[in-house]
């Protein structure tokens, strides 16, 4: 009997051991992991992350990184949106079928943003915030969660002319957004 203990106490303490190690991975493609259930909107945080500037260009993201404890499933098109400036479109770029991203425990996944900002000031608009929407507005209870996540927009002002007036939305990908 003490025996079953003893392999009992040592079989949880190589999954806890596992399970820590697991938490410090880095996000990946969620088609090598099918169990994880899409994203409620609680299970990450968000923020925008400055990429740099060059020629009128602008380049961001949107970085979504896991809670501790958490792990899931972000779709690889996100459905991101604008708050405010509403002659900026936003163009997503990612195909309907990119690989959702799975993050787990700390892990990040980001969607990469471009756009210009070289028109006359009348030619601009300053969006209030960006928006996207969880891939899933219950819990596995059945518990309802708003999908809406909501970050300030703090990269100024994006044209808004005939010839130049969108934000590029590229394909989740997983690990931590590129920073200037």
């Amino acid at each position: 009997m003490k025996n079953i203990r003893r392999i009992a106490i040592a079989v949880a303490v190589a999954g806890g051991a596992a399970a820590a190690f697991a938490g410090t991975a880095a996000a990946t493609t969620a088609s090598t992991d099918s169990s994880a259930l899409p994203c409620t909107a609680n299970q990450f945080s968000t923020k925008l992350v400055y990429g740099g500037a060059g020629a009128g260009q602008r380049q961001a993201a949107l970085q979504f990184t896991a809670n501790q404890g958490e792990r899931c499933v972000l779709s690889g098109r996100a459905d991101v949106n604008l708050v405010g400036a509403h002659d900026v479109l936003v163009n997503n770029e990612a195909r309907a079928d990119a690989p959702p991203v799975l993050i787990a425990n700390g892990s990040s996944a980001y969607v990469p943003l471009h756009w210009t900002a070289i028109g006359a000031d009348d030619e601009q608009q300053t969006p209030n915030a960006v928006t996207m929407t969880a891939p899933a507005d219950s819990n596995p209870h059945g518990d309802p969660i708003d999908p809406n996540v909501t970050v300030d927009w703090t990269f100024g002002a994006v044209d808004a002319n005939a010839d130049s007036h969108t934000i590029d939305v590229g394909a989740l990908t997983a690990g931590e957004a590129p920073a200037a």
